[in-house]
């Protein structure tokens, strides 16, 4: 070999090992980026979990569940999902922030499945904390987290393990800083904004809607009924969790936690709430929604939502199953139950709240 062709080939060589140690350098670099970010977020959400974190006093761990500890990565878990209107226009009426949304998922970890309640604002239901039945929104005024609790415990039959309460000012920011989510608007209509003012012009047909646009989406209910708001709920929670689990939204994930900042409350630690992502690998989790039949009354001059007796121990069984405290009542089916959410490998992503 002669010797220029030598030099040349060691100067090559010298380029390509230069190559390598810059790309290894990078590659390195992006670890310790991507490392410091992922430490960072984890500090801010523990730090935002703990200042979210209530537990209810008055409210022990719910007597159906006996003594039994547990762990949401591994046992059957259920949560209560509160949306409250603790706006000023509520707070100078003197008349308490009522449940404008009240929603139970149970969760299980070996189906890998979620059932998803939504309870008509307006159903009459017993309300322990008075001693009389009443409309279920009326519990968190009457005794706050408390009370919406033991409500709801009584008319399912089932423990809450959980709770997690959200104000609208959480569900606006948490919206926004996903960038929106993608829903279908029923109809046309001009809707009150989170302080109570028509000011949401909401366009029929599939949309990406803001926060604002969202929480009006969520509260309307003029043009329909109580059950088809609750499905509208349970279909902007799904396109919440979707857009959550998307990988596209991991770098907004520290503007979501700064969005729930302050207007959130649970009694789930840090520990336990990551334990929940355990659902979200491979995609969005397999979500059945789930309704209560009932009837409007009005034989008392005030409306009430009556519960259809049978309807409602049907979905009493079906979520005690899930929850595995009986044996599987996999026959039972709700009328209006739907399967809003499937495990999907390849996905990259893509409340009531009135008076």
């Amino acid at each position: 070999m002669k010797r220029t062709d030598y030099k040349k080939m060691k100067k090559k060589t010298s380029k390509s090992r230069l190559a390598i140690k810059v790309g290894l350098l990078m590659a390195f670099t992006s670890l310790l980026v991507v490392s410091a970010y992922a430490l960072s977020l984890q500090q801010k959400a523990e730090q935002a979990v703990d200042r979210a974190y209530e537990a209810v006093p008055e409210t022990p761990k719910s007597e159906l569940r006996g003594e039994v500890k547990i762990e949401p990565a591994k046992d059957n878990v259920s949560i209560l999902l509160i949306g409250v209107d603790d706006s000023e226009a509520r707070q100078m009426n003197n008349s308490g922030s009522r449940s404008d949304a009240l929603l139970v998922a149970t969760f299980n970890p070996e189906e890998k499945s979620v059932k998803l309640l939504s309870i008509p604002r307006d159903s009459y239901v017993y309300i322990p904390k008075v001693g009389y039945k009443d409309k279920i929104t009326h519990a968190h005024a009457f005794g706050g987290t408390h009370a919406s609790i033991e409500a709801v415990e009584e008319m399912l039959d089932i423990p809450l393990d959980y709770y997690v309460k959200m104000n609208f000012n959480a569900f606006i920011e948490v919206v926004d800083a996903l960038g929106g989510v993608e829903v279908e608007v029923p109809y046309d209509r001009l809707e009150k904004d989170e302080n109570d003012k028509n000011a949401i012009q909401l366009k029929k047909g599939l949309q990406v809607l803001d926060g604002r646009h969202t929480l009006a989406l969520a509260r309307t209910r003029k043009l329909d009924s109580d059950i088809e708001r609750g499905k509208r709920q349970q279909m902007i929670l799904q396109a919440i969790i979707k857009e959550m689990v998307s990988v596209k939204s991991i770098t907004k994930y520290g503007d979501v936690i700064e969005a729930v900042g302050d207007n959130m409350k649970t009694d789930m630690t840090f520990k336990e709430m990551t334990s929940f992502w355990e659902y979200a690998k491979g995609g969005t989790p397999k979500i059945d929604t789930l309704s209560l039949q009932g009837y409007d009354d009005w034989s008392t001059g005030v409306y009430y939502y009556k519960l259809n007796e049978n309807d409602l121990q049907n979905v009493q069984q079906i979520l005690k199953s899930h929850l595995g405290l009986i044996p599987d009542s996999s026959t039972l089916t709700d009328s209006n139950s739907n399967t809003i959410g499937t495990v999907d490998e390849t996905a990259e992503g893509s409340s009531d709240f009135t008076n």
